[in-house]
């Protein structure tokens, strides 16, 4: 149990405003924190209309009745519109029942009109007991022992349009669905040579348009915050579409955001855009509104990490905080954040006004300067040939590969390389097989049309190496260098990739032609590369291990069975530790931590206590390299032998099916973001009369560029894991999460 700091002993968790995936895991992790930390959890069902009528529509909260909801889509809590609490009447209803149950806190999960509704309550709470006290509906005393309302905001919305957090819960499983189902289109779209018009979600903000856009390699797309900036729009986008027929492409995608206007605020919807494109060019047209399906389903791993944290934070800070000023919960640059309810709530608001008033750079300079940035990525993706080069310009040849393990987004990434490098007017060159096939001369010039429809694939098309560049290797790349004109390299990969590059920047000064500027962009499910909070690839591999997971658990329950589930990672435990808190494991076995023979009769006996007390379901995640000697194979045996008679055992080695698939959106974007970076740090660096190497990643949401001198400090010895790992600060949420609290 969690230390329990002086505050508020009692406190609701209730869902309005749209559903949203994740809003589960988020109630899931309010509950379980509450009572981790001592205190009484109320869950209040239909929303606000659940704290009006009161009832039986607030209960008090169990561990148990949160357990299975973590892979639910939707509210198992339910939300409904409540016009009653729109009236002070109503919130006077609210009230009278929050001091029935001695509720002290408040913690909402929904959008900004809820959120909005829930800190109007909270700022009349004090006025409103005065007059139930006046209407003779409570004590005195009872109106005075309940002085204060405390309340936390997390944001449950598909639209990511929130201030006070860089995603909103249900953002990430929306554009899954967006992109699976665009990802289908293509194929049909293909075979007929036809165009589609996809409408999307999103109310007044462009996040799921233009993010999709970007993931699916769409064509055009039309958002809220930047109209096409003349009356010709519908002639502009028809002659871009056209540009990309007569290069061959045998499919259109626009993406349509469904608060999409011209530059004069008129609305323009996807039926409109269909006439024009067969109107004006002839094109075989198809509309498509995915509608309500990207609300549903089970939700994505990073929803269900991001609500868990958010869940646990919000509890933390509304128990040792009640009297503080509202926050609003979120993540920024991959750490939690705390906010003042009402100034995001504001500044949300504003941006609409903002639109509504034309004033379409101050809309985009508010959503962030990765949205921005993301907008021109996407305009330079989408045309049909790069621009012409600067007269006089120093035309460079840039060179892509793999090495290291595949991993999905590889493809991607060298999409966006070869394309932004062109763009710049260089010539880019692919190579083959890592740096065994550059030492062997495999390689080959690309142009823009060489990467169409690798947005989306999985693998590696360029091949890869898994072993280490030798000397010798190292030896024969420096005479291919030379052969080639070769004045920088992007090696997007993972540990023998970064290896390989350190080895060649050591031996430049034997062999100068290894000299030239090189990038070690991070691509590895395992995650566990230096200089990055996270690596392209983990996040695909995770959603793998989710799924997987979500049916092995629902076949564990028919049965009183308990599974032990291996996942990859080598000597990371990144995969283990988030696909556990995802999955809601009981325990989980990391290489970091290793496994003892006390921690393997502690977690028996606690499974065995759970299943006499009626338990049905066990399960245990194992990273590969957890431990030398209690493999999943013994751990299994152990617990079926020990475990007879209450409980089957079976084990899952779920293997290399976590390295394929298609790239994730997350990893889409992410892939993209990086590799246009990289390719400008390589533009930079081979101006730079002393080029060095480096190693691009995520650090705080922001990406930064390592010296890749710095890789062997920056690693543990002996073992592929960096020595600074952020992640591992979650194991204290998992042990919360899987806890047995009544």
């Amino acid at each position: 149990m969690l230390s329990t700091p002086p505050g508020l002993k009692r406190l609701a968790v209730l869902t309005s405003g749209g559903d949203a995936a994740g809003m589960n895991p988020a109630v899931r992790a309010v509950v379980r924190t509450g009572l981790a930390l001592g205190i009484e959890v109320f869950a209040v069902y239909e929303g606000l209309r659940g704290l009006v009528h009161g009832g039986d529509l607030i209960r008090r909260a169990t561990s148990a009745d949160v357990g299975g909801i973590l892979y639910r889509g939707g509210t198992v809590l339910g939300t409904a519109r409540c016009e009653e609490f729109r009236t002070r009447d109503g919130r006077r209803r609210a009230a009278s029942n929050l001091v029935e149950h001695g509720i002290e806190g408040l913690v909402v999960i929904g959008g900004d009109g809820s959120l909005t509704g829930a800190d109007v309550f909270r700022d009349e709470w004090s006025g409103l007991l005065d007059e139930l006290v006046e209407r003779g509906e409570i004590e005195r005393a009872a109106a005075d022992g309940h002085r204060r309302l405390a309340l936390v905001g997390m944001v449950g919305s598909i639209d990511n349009d929130m201030f006070g957090t860089d995603m909103t819960i249900g953002a990430d499983t929306a554009l899954h669905r967006i992109t699976e189902a665009i990802d289908a289109i293509h194929s049909t779209a293909s075979s007929h040579q036809r165009s589609f018009v996809i409408e999307v979600m999103g109310r007044n903000c462009g996040y799921l348009a233009l993010m999709s856009a970007l993931a699916t390699g769409a064509n055009f797309v039309l958002i809220p915050e930047n109209p096409p900036d003349t009356d010709e729009w519908a002639e502009s986008m028809c002659r871009a579409l056209e540009a990309g027929r007569a290069i061959g492409r045998r499919s259109n995608i626009v993406i349509v955001a469904e608060g999409a206007q011209d530059m004069h605020g008129n609305p323009i919807t996807a039926d409109q855009v269909k006439h024009v494109l067969e109107d004006l060019s002839g094109e075989d047209t198809r509309v498509t509104s995915l509608g309500h399906v990207q609300r549903g389903g089970a939700p994505s791993a990073f929803d269900r990490y991001l609500s868990t944290v958010l869940g646990y934070a919000a509890v933390q800070h509304i128990v040792a905080s009640p009297d503080g000023e509202p926050q609003l919960f979120g993540i920024q640059g991959h750490q939690i954040v705390n906010s003042p309810l009402m100034e995001c709530v504001a500044k949300t608001k504003s941006v609409k006004s903002v639109i509504a008033a034309q004033d379409y750079e101050a809309a985009m300079a508010m959503r962030g300067g990765s949205f921005r940035h993301s907008y021109r990525m996407m305009r330079t993706m989408v045309r049909a040939s790069p621009h012409e080069a600067d007269p006089g310009q120093r035309q460079l040849r840039l060179a892509v590969l793999h090495h290291g393990g595949p991993a999905p987004g590889m493809n991607t990434a060298v999409r966006v390389a070869i394309r932004a490098g062109l763009d710049l007017g260089h010539t880019m060159l692919a190579v083959r097989r890592g740096f065994r096939g550059l030492s062997r001369g495999i390689v080959e010039e690309m142009d823009w049309m060489s990467v169409s429809g690798w947005v989306g694939r999985g693998g590696a098309e360029l091949g890869t190496s898994r072993s280490v560049a030798t000397p010798e290797m190292l030896a024969e790349v420096a005479q291919q260098i030379e052969a080639h004109r070769i004045d920088g390299i992007l090696m997007i990969g993972g540990w023998a990739g970064y290896q390989s590059a350190s080895a060649m920047s050591d031996l430049a000064e034997i062999h100068p032609a290894l000299g030239i500027p090189v990038v070690c962009m991070p691509t590895s499910i395992n995650n566990d590369l230096p200089a990055s909070e996270l690596s392209i690839g983990a996040d695909t591999a995770l959603n793998s291990i989710v799924r997987d997971v979500d049916k092995i658990k629902q076949s564990a329950v028919a049965s009183r069975r308990s599974f032990v589930v291996e996942v990859m990672g080598r000597d990371c435990g990144y995969l283990g530790l988030m696909s556990g808190l995802a999955t809601g494991a009981e325990r989980v076995y990391l290489p970091e931590r290793g496994i003892s023979l006390r921690d393997l009769e502690a977690d028996l006996n606690a499974l065995k206590d759970g299943f006499e007390q009626g338990k049905r379901l066990g399960l245990v995640i194992r990273s590969e390299y957890a431990d030398e000697v209690y493999t999943t194979n013994f751990i299994k045996a152990l617990f079926e032998r020990e475990g007879e008679g209450l409980f089957d055992v079976r084990g899952a080695i779920l293997g290399h099916v976590q390295q394929g698939g298609d790239p994730s959106p997350f990893d889409r974007i992410q892939a993209t973001r990086l590799a246009w970076e990289s390719v400008m740090h390589l533009v930079e660096q081979a101006t730079n009369e002393s080029p060095t190497a480096a190693m691009v990643g995520l650090q705080h949401g922001k990406i930064r560029f390592t010296p890749l001198a710095e890789f062997p400090k920056l690693v543990e010895p002996d073992v592929h894991r960096p020595r600074e790992q952020g992640w591992m600060a979650l194991q204290p949420v998992a042990d919360v999460m899987a806890a047995p609290f009544s």
